[in-house]
Formats: C-alpha cells, structure tokens, sequence
C-alpha cells in the first residue's frame, strides 16, 4: 500500500505533464510510477550517462548538412510529426536516479533512426527487440513477449513484418554495441553512416534475416 501511495502522486504528474504537451516528463514520471529498472548487470555502464540529458531543439538540428546524424534526427521527428522528450529542471531529482527510464524515453526515437525502423507497431517491435536482445530490462522482456501477441491482432496487415522486424531486431542487438550509455547529443553533427558504423549497426546484414 505504501508503495502504490507514493507512485499514484507520479501517475497523476505525469497525466498533468502529457496534458500539457510535456511529453518528455510525462515518459520520465510514467517510468518512474511503475518502477522502471535496469537490468542489474547494466546498471553499472549507465553511470557513464547519469545526470546526461542535454536539451534537444529540432529547429536547430534541421539546420545541420543532410547526411548528418543531427538532421537526419530532426527530419525523423518532423516526418512523423514527433516532439524529442525534453526533461523540465523540476524533475531533476528524478532525472538523477532513474538513469535508466530517462535515457530509454530520451533516446527511442533516436534508436529508431539508427536501427531504420518506423514507428508502425512492426517499427516499435523492432526497436523492443534490439533492446531486450541488449538486456536492458526484465520489464521490456516481459513486454516483447505480450507485443509478440498483440502486435499481430492490433494490426493484422503488418504480421509479416512484424516477424521479421522482430528478428532484425535480434540480430543488431546481438552484433551491435551497448547503446543505451552512448551520449548521442555529442555526435549531431557526424555522418549518420559513419555513428552507425562507429555503434556496430549493419543495417544490410540486419536486412538479411
């Protein structure tokens, strides 16, 4: 009961944070509630991101050359009409401790461009999988094996690549690097090519599952 006192409080800021259009408190807030935890073999490269989250402004990394991995971030979010998951200073506290919900909700868009996948349900299957197969969090397990279910019912025309994108993303999280302590927002203004190259992502051998 104590437990569920203090995550209600969260819940409630979170909903008043997506009301509000803050999307990136609202991912933090919502993590946090329902106790989103890192692996605890990860636990330790996470460090090496504590604390990180710099703010994100589209309008300027659209400005970046084409080719770039900063723009081709923004081209992503604008295309699909995305905000990036800025965090407001007064949850730096929890900014601070749930290192691990901040860096995944900070970085799922950018996971997707990296690992060329859409944000259709077999795009997000995909990027779930690449990140259970890095071993990220028991949780995101638990929810690849409930999306490996549902994922076909809610959209029945994708199945095909469902299945597939689920075994893409198996493969890349297995040859790839550990992402998820990489400090991407150093590297807006490098080749997206050559960030891909530098993270281990082969998008042609992951093509050929």
């Amino acid at each position: 009961m104590k437990t569920m006192d203090i995550r209600l409080p969260l819940l409630y800021q979170g909903f008043q944070a997506y009301r509000h259009g803050n999307l990136g408190d609202f991912a933090l807030l919502k993590a946090e509630a329902l106790g989103a935890k890192p692996n605890p073999a990860i636990a330790q490269q996470l460090e090496e991101v504590r604390g990180y989250y710099p703010p994100i402004n589209l309008s300027q990394l659209i400005q970046l050359p084409p080719g770039t991995f900063g723009y081709g971030y923004a081209s992503y979010m604008q295309r699909h009409q995305l905000q990036p998951f800025n965090i407001s200073p007064e949850l730096a506290d929890i900014a601070e401790k749930n290192v691990f919900a901040l860096r995944y909700a900070v970085t799922h868009d950018m996971f997707h461009l990296l690992l060329d996948f859409d944000t259709s349900y077999a795009g997000e299957i995909g990027v779930l999988a690449f990140a259970v197969e890095q071993k990220y969090s028991s949780g995101q397990a638990l929810g690849l094996k409930i999306a490996r279910i549902l994922y076909p019912i809610m959209a029945p025309r994708q199945f095909k690549q469902i299945r597939a994108n689920l075994n893409r993303g198996q493969l890349l999280g297995k040859k790839a690097k550990f992402l998820l302590n990489c400090r991407f927002e150093d590297y807006w203004e490098i080749p997206l090519s050559s960030l891909r190259k530098e993270l281990g992502i082969n998008l042609r051998q992951g093509k050929h599952v």
